[in-house]
């Protein structure tokens, strides 16, 4: 059933929408209200497509064309999971699904031991930004983040990450400071004591400020401190250090953007406890191989993904090849083109369909229309 061979590639960009727009983080300005998902369809010699997130060119899905299954989709070994080799990443996400539609199996069944229905992966609402620059009272501004995490336990949410790091550049270090606990503490007064708490300052904080922040949000009990400072080894041994001497649990999250090469050597030492390499920049297949490796470690699997809409799904089937898996990343979007129906969030889980691939369906006229605006079609 894989014996056939790549004849046809097309591309187009899809525009959604979130529900609400994207503020600040520490270090920029407003995210907006758009994200624009690169689409490929790969089609078979046979008829068969499959599609995906993808920033492949032209020329690299001319040079594609007629390229076997066989050599996408690669075993490592007999009775290994297989892998699309790093030499076609440019187009892994639609072999992926093109794999799943020739097979009938979901990606997750292709990666992992769990099969059929019921499958179903940990979330977290990503949408919790610096959306409060426009008030001067600290109190209000606590008071609107709290709300929008109200909409996210409306839309099934149970985990939530909150953008801190105001004093960095957005508003004066104290005022910022004040802010950041003061907003920390009124999502907690809103979702309750069972729900969980991730903080993600962007790089926002030194050392002596996310002590702080730890210190002063004790009671609100922070599942994860998501890069506080540059990566650095020296400094997060200190914060381990200090951390371990306070009873704090708190878990260190880094590596989503611009990472240290030490990142995964800090994370074998257990001074990172959670590794965030982008979904898309990183690799879906290059993800499946990292995450077996940190469960050695004890270190958690938690890719980044933001403003790509189709890594909200990619990710769920990632989590059945590792174990020590953390969350989804969810960042909640329509795009026109794209039924996303199938997935549904409930109790912090994201619930998974048993469909061939992805889950997901194209619709050709939406699709077809954005190919011959701004796209290309490659084929032999």
């Amino acid at each position: 059933m894989l014996g056939q061979k790549i004849v046809q590639i097309e591309w187009a960009g899809l525009q959604g929408q979130r529900p609400r727009e994207a503020g600040c983080n520490s270090r920029l300005a407003i995210h907006g209200l758009y994200v624009r998902p690169g689409i490929a369809v790969i089609t078979t010699d046979q008829g068969v497509s499959g599609f995906g997130w993808s920033r492949v060119s032209q020329s690299e899905a001319e040079s594609l064309i007629g390229t076997p299954i066989t050599d996408l989709y690669d075993a490592e070994g007999e009775g290994e999971p297989k892998y699309v080799p790093d030499v076609y990443r440019a187009i892994e996400y639609p072999v992926w699904d093109l794999v799943g539609q020739l097979t009938d199996k979901p990606v997750y069944a292709l990666v992992g031991d769990y099969q059929g229905d019921g499958y179903t992966a940990p979330c977290y609402d990503t949408s919790l930004y610096i959306d409060d620059l426009h008030l001067t009272d600290h109190r209000a501004a606590a008071d609107l983040i709290a709300a929008e995490a109200q909409e996210g336990i409306d839309q099934g949410h149970t985990t939530f990450k909150i953008k801190i790091g105001r004093g960095a550049m957005h508003m004066p270090l104290e005022s910022g400071m004040q802010r950041d606990v003061m907003v920390i503490k009124a999502v907690r007064q809103t979702i309750g004591t069972e729900a969980t708490i991730l903080l993600d300052a962007n790089n926002g904080y030194n050392l002596n400020l996310t002590k702080t922040v730890l210190v002063e949000t004790v009671g609100d009990q922070v599942y994860w401190m998501e890069e506080a400072f540059h990566e650095d080894g020296q400094l997060y041994r200190n914060l381990k250090d200090w951390m371990a001497k306070h009873g704090i649990e708190t878990l260190i999250a880094d590596g989503e953007g611009g990472a240290s090469a030490n990142l995964l050597t800090w994370a074998e030492d257990g001074l990172i406890d959670v590794i965030q390499y982008d979904i898309f920049g990183y690799g879906f297949s290059r993800w499946l191989k990292l995450g077996q490796k940190l469960d050695t470690w004890g270190a958690q699997t938690a890719p980044h993904h933001y403003g790509g809409y189709y890594g909200n799904f990619a990710t769920c089937h990632l989590k059945n090849g590792i174990q020590n898996f953390g969350f989804v990343e969810w960042d909640a979007a329509v795009v026109p083109g794209i039924d996303d129906s199938n997935y549904t969030i409930q109790d912090g889980q994201v619930q998974v369909p048993n469909r061939p691939g992805f889950g997901l369906t194209l619709d050709r006229q939406v699709y077809d229309s954005a190919v011959k605006d701004d796209g290309f079609i490659a084929k032999g």
